[in-house]
């Protein structure tokens, strides 16, 4: 069996909380030699302020890039909210996506049946809900130059951030919506803001030209990005696969998000071009939610999101779709039980804390297996 090298990244607040739920579930695959992981584990963010004055270090980029896939937890808090604007904690997760190329987010939002009544809209709008963001994660708005702020005298300054896409980084996420889409409910919807941006022009453009030289089969539609939010609000079953570019996805996944009931309960996925020579692909693992440092220390904290992300590792890294999906039965089963974190309990559910939980998933999960 061959052995896949992982680095754990915990981050800050909660990060090696529900981290550490994510290593006991490692350690017991290694254990029943169902996989082999070799893992490492190094500081982001926040942690790696502390110890380096660095967001992140050339040396724990190098382990990064030496890596099968990067676990990732979470990062910021404001106790770093006055450091130095290039060491911030975002900009170490900002960097692992730079430098590993990371272009592809995908953000699966999924209504577990048993949380159906957690979500802040109707059960039968919610409940069966399952859908993926597919987010551009390398360009854009957050990457364009210039970025500046100018003193522009008499108490005035001006700010620019710039909006820039090239014809292949649409290309290359478009693919990648597509393929998707064809393993899934072969639909997918392209949104931008076409009416007001030229490069939501060419974005439209882009991805109706791959789409017709390349995956007629699937279902294309086109949404303006506001519209889209609303719609995601309105009916969000209507959608299978949406693609959009980095600003947006950002905004539109965390609605997406929230239809779920919790923050807590959505992983992520970010993914590089596959390699031509090794049919490998650098790639990062992270829950959608923060470092929430409120919480931090207490056992409150949700780690689904967190053993979900393994989960989508364990998929789109490793090959390991059954396993991944045995994961995500045994956290269907145990909310199915009615345990609940704080962050999603409800009455008549069974308050538990973060290593309960997640001692809960891996106990169904053996069931599962065994």
């Amino acid at each position: 069996m061959a052995t896949q090298k992982l680095l754990l990244l915990p981050g800050d607040g909660i990060g090696p909380e529900v981290m550490a739920e994510v290593k006991r579930l490692i350690d017991w695959l290694n254990a029943q030699g169902i996989a082999h992981f070799e893992t490492d584990q190094g500081l982001v963010g926040g942690a790696a302020y502390d110890a380096s004055k660095l967001s992140i270090t050339d040396a724990t980029m190098a382990s990064a890039q030496a890596a099968d896939a990067v676990i990732f937890g979470a990062v910021g808090g404001p106790k770093w909210d006055s450091v130095p604007y290039e060491a911030r904690p975002e900009a170490g997760l900002l960097r692992l996506r730079k430098d590993l190329g990371l272009f592809a987010n995908l953000r699966p939002a999924v209504c577990y049946p048993a949380l159906a009544e957690a979500s802040s809209l109707k059960r039968d709008v919610v409940e069966g809900l399952d859908i993926m963001i597919v987010r551009e994660l390398t360009g854009g708005v957050y990457f364009g130059e210039p970025k500046t702020i100018t003193d522009l005298g008499n108490g005035q300054k001006r700010a620019i951030d710039t909006q820039v896409y090239d014809t292949y980084e649409i290309e290359r996420i478009a693919r990648v919506a597509f393929d998707l889409a064809r393993k899934r409910r072969n639909k997918l919807t392209s949104m931008e803001k076409r009416n007001v941006m030229k490069s939501g022009v060419l974005w439209n453009e882009v991805v109706t030209q791959v789409h017709a030289r390349e995956y007629k089969d699937v279902q294309l539609e086109h949404q303006l990005a506001d519209s889209g939010g609303m719609n995601l609000v309105k009916w969000p079953k209507q959608f299978d696969v949406i693609v959009t570019d980095n600003l947006f996805g950002d905004m539109l996944s965390d609605i997406a998000a929230m239809l779920t009931g919790s923050l807590g309960m959505l992983p992520s996925a970010s993914l590089g071009e596959v390699d031509v020579k090794t049919k490998k692909r650098k790639s990062l693992f992270e829950p959608v939610h923060g470092s929430a440092p409120d919480i931090a220390g207490k056992g409150l904290a949700n780690p689904i999101a967190m053993i979900s992300s393994f989960g989508m590792a364990l998929r789109y890294s490793f090959d390991m779709g059954t396993l991944a999906d045995k994961v995500d039965a045994a956290i269907a089963a145990v909310l199915a039980n009615g345990l609940r974190t704080a962050d999603i309990k409800s009455e008549g559910t069974t308050a538990v804390s973060t290593s309960q939980m997640g001692e809960a998933i891996l106990k169904e999960l053996q069931t599962l297996h065994g």
